[in-house]
């Protein structure tokens, strides 16, 4: 499927990137740029995967939750 894309910023930050990564072909250009994106978003570890660590981390430590936090976190959140 075509696409076509109008804008003159979209067209400066296209004529950069290639003149940045040396490409000549704006089409390829703006595809290179998407994949890399894409490739970075894709290479981020999840919150939920970088919590998991953490309480791993927590747990090889010994720390272990009184279970009691209930009562703490109400007050601190002024619902009391």
């Amino acid at each position: 499927m075509a696409m076509l894309i109008k804008g003159n910023e979209i067209d400066a930050l296209v004529s950069r990137y290639c003149a940045m990564t040396g490409q000549t072909n704006k089409s390829e250009a703006v595809r290179q740029a998407l994949a890399a994106q894409i490739a970075a978003l894709s290479a981020k570890e999840s919150l939920a995967d970088r919590v998991a660590k953490v309480q791993d981390r927590a747990a090889a430590e010994g720390f272990v939750s009184a279970g009691d936090d209930k009562a703490f976190m109400d007050e601190m959140w002024g619902e009391d």
